[in-house]
């Protein structure tokens, strides 16, 4: 893999980045991934968040010639033989670990193996030994007496684990790396689940809500005006990963574009409905 850096993507609030009309009863699904239909972020939408957040949307091409590092960075557009495309390359944010309804411990954030090897694929994941469908950390609050944890309608043989503890620690640290109590919230409610399980969950976990339009006219609601969206839950967590293309602007190293654009936290608001509160993320870009 090309040298670069992690990105992780940790929802504050319900993520919606749309793939236009559905065609079953959510008329606005999210965006999923076409081979295992698990919701994902276009890296295009990352990149260009992260450039509006500094000031370098289409919009503001002024700005980016004013500003080498901008430019550098996230490119110019036009005929112009001096436009070229910016260094920095984001890859999509898959999703990692996405929270469910549990009996025990108010939600669990759930990851498999198949996730967990592609934020790092000679990671040492543990083993389900028969009959468990699910493993936690060793002071985990979702599992009970009878060792299940209950997830939304689905009641899971669970066992604790050394190495599910190690990995929760390693991503706590990742994402909530500022905050020690968080980290210790996220590893107690923390499960590995097997790949087919946590797809089903993918796909039967996210939140479909249903919209009305009402008639500026009358005030009340407009006929056919009813509409379902679906969103990632608040404290979805998806990772990339961004690198550093030819840099053509002179000058200006990779070094100099990761230090301004891809470095600490940064808040954004990603996908539609800006206006309602959705899509408010926290973006944290690990270390080189």
């Amino acid at each position: 893999m090309m040298d670069g850096i992690n990105y992780w993507i940790h929802a504050v609030t319900p993520l919606h980045v749309g793939a236009g009309r559905g065609l079953g009863y959510i008329d606005m699904p999210i965006a999923r991934e076409k081979a295992t239909n698990w919701p994902y972020i276009p890296g295009s939408s990352i990149k260009g968040v992260i450039a509006e957040h500094f000031g370098a949307s289409e919009e503001s091409v002024r700005n980016r010639e004013e500003h080498r590092d901008l430019k550098a960075a996230f490119g110019t557009s036009g005929s112009d033989k001096n436009c070229a495309a910016g260094a920095l390359v984001f890859t999509d944010a898959d999703i990692l670990c996405l929270p469910v309804r549990s009996f025990y411990g108010t939600f669990a954030w759930i990851t498999s193996p198949f996730c967990l090897m592609r934020v790092k694929r000679d990671i040492n994941f543990p083993e389900f030994p028969e009959g468990i469908r699910a493993l936690v950390a060793n002071d985990s609050k979702l599992i009970r007496e009878g060792g299940k944890i209950y997830l939304e309608d689905l009641d899971l043989k669970t066992q604790k684990s050394d190495e599910a503890g190690k990995i929760a620690e390693s991503i706590a640290s990742s994402v909530f790396g500022e905050n020690e109590k968080w980290q210790k919230v996220f590893a107690e409610r923390f499960a590995i689940v097997n790949d087919d399980l946590f797809t089903f969950l993918c796909e039967s976990g996210t939140e479909v809500s249903a919209h009305i339009r009402i008639d500026g006219k009358t005030g009340i609601v407009q006929d056919g005006a009813l509409w379902y969206e679906e969103a990632l839950p608040a404290e979805s967590i998806l990772t990339g990963r961004v690198w550093c293309d030819k840099v053509f602007v002179s000058g200006i190293t990779e070094k100099d574009l990761f230090e301004r654009f891809c470095n600490g936290i940064i808040d954004l608001q990603v996908g539609g409905k800006a206006s309602t509160g959705k899509g408010i993320v926290r973006c944290i870009f690990g270390s080189r």
